[in-house]
């Protein structure tokens, strides 16, 4: 089964010293489920629909308000393999390969995540879902951003895990970028590339060059957000809480001891914190409200 790539390679970089033997068994216990799992190729919960110019796959588990989980960069359904059965028993679960990702083959030179975002608007468009709860990872926290400003009526709720608005050394740490960017540069000097590159391409192109959300632009999303990271972030620790205030209703959630990988390491913790804010009233802080 396909692994998480890049994804797993930033995670791994930026794991704290003394979180390395924890996480070496939380991913040797992840891959394994990986190995085992039916996600992202259950023949009996998924299908393929065809939207804005190409297929793209989805898989539905569970009976309830609809819930629309998005993976990062190199990513697939099977990432969420500690989410779905767990969501399933109390939501929809609506999850699926983002465009040019896992099943969701697209020909297409350019990829930007406002595509995505407008393909997951109508994903639940021709599913006959007018709206849902939205959790993201990485770059699918990018994606539930923008689909809340892109398409806000379609968003209840939005919880998101390692998110950034831009794609510089003020947001993203600059190792991470010099061990990304680099590769990038060498395929686009390339006068020609075999397709393996070139999906490549647009993948390196989303981290290296994108995204780029204007700040004050998150005052436009009035849903309730949960905006999480770790302490060990990829994505750098002020760049979160420059998010989570940008943003008027939302809560902010940052986990020790963390690096990028926050819904596998802390999965079962990730898992019953999301549920809760999707289940409980947001709660606006007011006067004489700090104290509790």
């Amino acid at each position: 089964m396909k692994r998480i790539t890049i994804v797993w390679l930033l995670i791994c970089m930026t794991a704290t010293a003394s979180a390395q033997d924890v996480f070496a068994r939380k991913r040797e216990a992840f891959d394994s489920l990986l190995d085992k799992t039916t996600y992202g190729r259950d023949s009996a919960a998924g299908k393929f629909y065809a939207i804005r110019g190409f297929s793209m796959y989805c898989e539905v588990y569970g009976k309830g308000q609809p819930l629309l989980i998005i993976h990062g960069n190199g990513g697939s359904i099977n990432n969420f393999a500690e989410q779905i059965p767990f969501f399933a028993q109390k939501y929809k679960v609506i999850v699926a390969d983002s465009r040019a990702h896992g099943k969701s083959a697209d020909k297409g030179d350019s990829l930007t995540y406002e595509m995505m975002a407008d393909d997951y608007a109508a994903l639940l468009t021709v599913m006959s879902i007018d709206s849902a709860l939205v959790m993201g990872w990485s770059d699918g926290g990018i994606n539930a951003l923008l689909l809340a400003l892109r398409h806000p009526e379609k968003v209840r709720k939005i919880a998101i895990t390692g998110t950034n608005l831009r794609p510089d050394s003020t947001a993203v740490y600059p190792e991470v970028l010099n061990m990304v960017c680099p590769t990038l540069q060498k395929l686009k000097a390339k006068p020609t590339l075999k397709a393996a590159e070139k999906e490549a391409l647009k993948l390196l192109r989303l981290l290296c060059e994108q995204p780029n959300i204007p700040l004050a632009s998150l005052r436009n999303i009035r849903i309730p957000a949960l905006v999480i990271g770790g302490d060990h972030e990829i994505i750098r620790e002020e760049h979160t809480m420059e998010i989570f205030k940008g943003l008027s209703s939302a809560y902010l959630w940052i986990l020790p001891n963390s690096g990028h990988s926050t819904p596998v390491v802390y999965a079962g913790m990730f898992n019953q914190v999301v549920d809760d804010f999707f289940t409980q009233p947001y709660r606006q802080i007011r006067k004489g409200t700090r104290f509790f």
